[in-house]
């Protein structure tokens, strides 16, 4: 009864991107493509160096190599058509390509905050069970929690497509936003989304709340472990702890703010996606490769391989 009162005769949505000054667009397309060229290059980087290093073997490389991989992917998603959108007045992206994009930016991003779960796992064994850590993070085990992580984000994606892709849209058809998300979309369909938006809040917002939380909690157990270690090892567990706990609040403090609320959004929203979907996938390879030593000294060797 829904689709009879209200047609869904949208086939395309307009962007009003993120600007809408000329002069800004043209200064905004600059500094987004060298911030999308160096992010897949850095994080192309950090996977290379780590496959073809063999002192780079351990399993938490082994994570970090999986989480640059989705980090290349998820900038991809958005920030391509954002840089080409600065170019034209007139913004555009087809309903297919709407879902499409949704589908793959959370499949992406449900795949990296199980990564993130894993790699604090694997920190927590290896800094409180050290005895037991070869013979707990093995090889299998350690492909076993990467196909979980995939899995996951699948799982998490495909719930909130199926949200989504019933909804009838009959008009305006216009985002203020330079992608397409859920919020956004759920303020543009023709009938009450109160309950829909409240679920795609739990699925979303109130699960990064509470990963977030469980994530801080363990690295404080992490830490608080450390007093019986020598200075040496205290040190090397702080750079290699600081470096993911830095991580872990500049993708889910944003990653909250966005979705644990209900269907409403603010201009400054676009500022926060821009934040954890362009940003933080730049500075996950400059945070993990500034503050570990073995990473910096594995690309330097490899450098001196190429040059030589």
């Amino acid at each position: 009864m829904d689709h009879l009162t209200h047609p869904n005769n949208v086939t395309e949505f307009i962007l009003l991107g993120l600007t809408q000054n000329p002069q800004l667009q043209k200064i905004l397309f600059i500094v987004f493509l060298f911030i999308f060229l160096f992010t897949v290059l850095a994080n192309l980087l950090i996977t290379i160096t780590i496959s073809l290093s063999p002192t780079l073997s351990a399993p938490m490389y082994f994570f970090l190599t999986c989480l640059s991989f989705v980090d290349a992917f998820y900038t991809s998603v958005t920030t391509p058509k954002m840089i080409i959108d600065l170019l034209y007045q007139r913004r555009t992206i087809s309903l297919g390509g709407c879902l499409t994009q949704l589908f793959v930016e959370h499949l992406l991003g449900g795949s990296e905050i199980i990564l993130l779960i894993v790699m604090a796992y694997d920190r927590y064994v290896a800094i409180c069970k050290p005895l037991h850590y070869v013979s707990i993070m093995r090889p299998g085990l350690c492909r076993l929690l990467v196909m979980v992580a995939w899995i996951g984000g699948v799982v998490h994606a495909t719930v909130q497509i199926l949200f989504m892709v019933n909804l009838p849209f009959c008009g305006p058809n216009v985002i203020d936003h330079f992608m397409c998300d859920l919020f956004p979309l759920l303020k543009l369909a023709c009938r009450d989304t109160y309950r829909l938006g409240m679920i795609v809040a739990a699925n979303s917002g109130a699960m990064c709340l509470l990963i977030f939380s469980m994530l801080l909690t363990s690295y404080i157990v992490i830490l608080s472990s450390l007093k019986s270690h020598g200075s040496e090892g205290q040190r090397k567990a702080l750079s290699t702890c600081g470096a993911h706990v830095i991580v872990v609040v500049l993708f889910f403090v944003p990653c909250i703010f966005t979705y644990m609320r209900p269907v409403v959004t603010y201009p400054v929203d676009k500022l926060v996606t821009v934040f954890f979907a362009i940003l933080t996938p730049m500075f996950n390879p400059i945070i993990y490769t500034v503050r570990n030593t073995e990473v910096k000294n594995a690309m330097r060797s490899l450098l001196k391989k190429r040059v030589a």
